[in-house]
């Protein structure tokens, strides 16, 4: 009886957990990024199931043939060498698994990484998205406004996200509309996603950064081209000035509520991509002279403990 009411016990919560598989939003995607994670995420884990079946079938046929048996104690077995057919099976089969996964993997990540199929030759509408300490802070020059806390986009047209940050690492994840990607204070990021249906749906941080972040989700409010055409009027004419001073106070602020403005802050506080980058690859020619300038500062230091030196073994 205690068995029996064990396994009722597994059984109803594997129901549970399996019923609410449907609710995964990385199981219900709504556009064709999204739609390739989720297509792997499925396939990777028919994969692992088949694995483990045909290894707890194999376990199972083992035990049960070789198990012990009532044999005389002095009873030894035959000598059994190598069976080479074996061998290459277990040789062989988790390279073909392995190789099937990474071809699936590169694949699947190059198509994410671009501009989704068949929308190539169509100009993606660039939003700025920028994390601070606990807030996203949207851009749009296309249309000189800016929102917080909410993202409005329009269905059937790519959207590059251009990801940094104000704080600490945040990372921008939509996770009907495609994977996460990091938002770093001396670099931009490119996010390529697309709504393929109007819909509201959950963005959030999904980097821990800090004892906020689990407050930094906002709303993706995909809607038709019309709509979006509409609301960004609608801004134009109701929204205020987004000042310099007003950005500042924002980024001081540890939590901020929904805001909208008719101006961004990307040209009193640019983003850190082209000539603003927090950070230097390319070796300028300024660096170049100051390396060479520390070279010759060095070559004369050693030339001045090189006499110093010779002038102290001269006077002894």
């Amino acid at each position: 009886m205690k068995r029996k009411g064990l396994l009722l016990v597994v059984f109803s919560a594997l129901l549970v957990l399996l019923t609410g598989c449907n609710s995964l939003a990385v199981l219900n995607p709504k556009g064709p990024a999204a739609k390739t994670q989720s297509e792997v995420i499925i396939f990777s884990m028919i994969v692992m199931a088949i694995i483990l079946l045909v290894v707890y079938v194999l376990y199972i046929f083992i035990i049960t043939k070789y198990r012990a048996s009532k044999a005389a104690p002095d009873y030894e077995p035959p000598h059994e060498e190598g069976n080479w057919l074996l061998e290459m099976v277990w040789i062989v089969i988790p390279i073909i698994i392995v190789t099937v996964l990474s071809v699936v993997t590169v694949r699947s990540t190059s198509a994410v990484e671009n501009v989704a199929a068949g929308y190539e030759n169509e100009k993606p509408l660039v939003i700025y998205a920028a994390s601070s300490d606990w807030k996203w802070h949207f851009s749009y020059p296309e249309e000189g406004i800016e929102t917080v806390n909410y993202v409005n986009i329009p269905t059937h047209r790519p959207i590059e996200f251009r990801l940094y940050s104000y704080g600490a690492i945040s990372s921008l994840w939509i996770p009907q509309l495609g994977g996460q990607k990091y938002a770093m204070s001396d670099m931009v990021n490119t996010l390529h996603l697309l709504a393929e249906q109007p819909g509201s749906y959950v963005g959030k941080n999904a980097n821990f950064s800090g004892k906020g972040f689990s407050q930094m989700e906002f709303e993706a409010l995909a809607m038709s081209p019309t709509e979006y055409a509409e609301w960004v009027k609608e801004v134009k004419d109701t929204a205020s000035d987004l000042t310099e001073e007003e950005f500042n106070s924002l980024l001081e602020m540890n939590f901020a509520g929904r805001k909208t403005y008719k101006s961004t802050h990307l040209e009193f506080n640019p983003p850190p991509e082209g000539e603003n980058a927090g950070h230097d690859h390319g070796g300028s020619s300024d660096s170049d002279s100051s390396t060479e300038m520390d070279h010759s500062e060095m070559d004369m230091d050693h030339s001045n403990m090189d006499h110093s030196e010779e002038n102290a073994t001269n006077g002894n």
